[in-house]
């Protein structure tokens, strides 16, 4: 009877299949539709990367085909130091937000303690308030901290690389744990039920069976916290200082001396970068993890899987 209920309902909407394709009008508009969205998405890099190639100092004049711009870039001592301090700065918080991001995303999918849906929300702040907010925040509270340490301990610091850092694992921490709980929301929980019965440890449980199965999960949310310190300006121009100006911020005041298609030249760079970097998230997202025994295995190769 369901059968014949699928036919004749099949039949009687004209669709073959479990959605129905669009015909006529609605194709030709979806089709044009999602044309100029593509076109408004993908126009103004098209032209950025033409333009970097122009031979005219108007940004927006095409003057012939030069390599100039990127020699310049190449050659622009400036330009290579807030290169390098943009790497460390991504480095180092990418680092320290890996860790305390799953840590939280451990801690709250695997546990259940009191005041855990306010860490939830809380977690999510820093993806939901602007990052104007957010810049405000840091800077008032490296202003307060430093002065305290200041008048407690006579130290003086001021804003700089640690600055950054600090703000960038602030804001990092949040994308990161939301990946890889996402992964772990997915992860069968009997496999690390069964290395706890088998007398694992919590740590040997979790080194051989969670972390494997969480592994793309956390590289994932690695490239996507790399991408965001690389690409961030606004929080960094609060909290940067003296000797401590990362590739954005440049770029940022090259803008205010004058455009020059230089600032194209280096835009595409941070964009490559930038697209390379989601580009290996997304495949780190969607690699699969070590895969369990098969339901039917003998239990006795347990014990040497987990490492007991």
């Amino acid at each position: 009877m369901v059968e014949r209920y699928e036919s004749i309902n099949s039949e009687s909407t004209g669709m073959s299949g479990d959605t129905a394709k669009p015909r006529g009008t609605t194709k030709w508009l979806l089709s044009t539709n999602a044309i100029l969205v593509y076109v408004f998405f993908y126009a103004p890099i098209i032209l950025l990367l033409i333009f970097s190639f122009s031979d005219n100092r108007n940004v927006g004049t095409w003057g012939g085909f030069t390599l100039d711009w990127y020699r310049e870039f190449a050659a622009n001592e400036p330009i290579q130091d807030s290169i390098w301090i943009s790497v460390k700065v991504a480095l180092v918080s990418t680092g320290v937000s890996v860790v305390l991001g799953t840590m939280a995303a451990l801690a709250l999918e695997r546990f259940r303690f009191r005041g855990d849906r306010v860490f939830d929300g809380l977690l999510y702040l820093p993806i939901i308030i602007p990052d104007v907010t957010m810049a405000v925040m840091m800077l008032l509270f490296f202003s307060q901290f430093l002065d305290l340490i200041d008048s407690v301990l006579g130290i003086q610091i001021t804003k700089g690389f640690t600055t950054i850092a600090i703000s960038h694992i602030a804001f990092s921490i949040s994308f990161v744990s939301i990946v890889v709980r996402a992964r772990l929301a997915g992860m069968d929980e009997r496999l690390e039920e069964a290395a706890l019965d088998l007398y694992a440890t919590r740590w040997k449980t979790f080194r051989h069976i969670t972390l494997p199965q969480i592994a793309p999960g956390v590289a994932g949310g690695a490239l996507l916290a790399l991408t965001l310190s690389l690409d961030d300006v606004v929080i960094t121009q609060f909290v940067s200082g003296p000797g401590a100006t990362t590739l954005p911020v440049y770029v940022f005041g090259l803008i205010r001396r004058g455009v020059t298609p230089l600032i194209n030249s280096v835009s595409v760079l941070m964009l490559a970068a930038s697209v390379l970097l989601v580009i290996l998230s997304l495949l780190a997202q969607r690699t699969t993890g070590s895969k369990g025994p098969p339901a039917d295995a003998d239990t006795d190769d347990e014990p040497s899987r987990v490492g007991i």
